[in-house]
This record gives structure tokens, sequence and C-alpha cells, in this order.
């Protein structure tokens, strides 16, 4: 029961990443101090899904639900639990980078404003 605690917990740290690195540059705007944290986060996570790696964490999720004696899953976290809520049907390798690029203009946008903010003294 050990191991499946550790996995169920490795979930959510893994959905938690997922939505600093989309999300947590709004955090930026109200302390500078957060994109320090989440600048590498961000690169990170594009990086994983412009070049289609497998984040080191899905492995470790799948090895702790083994050693709990659960069935592991194919493919990655992405397809595994978040496919069918944030991906449309019918996902493409082209649409997957897309969806990275889509991540890091965001968070372009929202650190220009930052930085606008730093330079003006806001």
């Amino acid at each position: 029961m050990g191991y499946r605690i550790l996995a169920d917990a490795l979930v959510l740290v893994h959905a938690g990443f997922i939505l600093f690195a989309v999300f947590g540059g709004l955090l930026a705007l109200h302390h500078s101090a957060w994109m320090w944290l989440h600048l590498p986060a961000v690169a990170w996570a594009a990086l994983v899904v412009i070049m289609g790696w497998t984040c080191p964490l899905t492995p470790w999720e799948k090895s702790l639900r083994a050693a709990a004696g659960q069935d592991g899953y194919a493919g990655d976290f992405i397809e595994h639990y978040l496919l069918s809520v944030i991906y449309p049907e019918g996902l493409t390798r082209t649409l997957q980078i897309w969806l990275g690029v889509g991540v890091l203009v965001l968070n372009l946008v929202v650190y220009a404003f930052v930085l606008k903010r730093a330079a003006t003294g806001g």
C-alpha cells in the first residue's frame, strides 16, 4: 500500500508541476522571485513536450505502481491521465508541438509584463 500511496502522490506532484509550468509565470507578476523557479520549469516542460521526451516522473510512477502490484499503463503521464481532459481527440505530433510553443508564448507575454513592471519600478 505504501508504494501505491507514493505513486498517487507522484501523480499529484506531476500534475502540479504541469500547472506550475503553464501558469507559474503569473506568480511572477506578484513577486519576481517566482521567476527563478518558474523559468527552468517552463523550459523543461516545453522541451519535454516539443521534443517528445518522456518526463522522468512517468517511469518513476510506473515503477512505484509495479512495486505496489498494480498494472502499469502504456504511454506517458499526459496520455494516461490528462489526454482526455486537456487535449482534443486526434492529437497529432504537430499539435503537441504547437501546444508546447503556446506555453512558451504565454509565458513570454507574462514575463514581458514582469520585466516592464521591474523597469518602471512598479
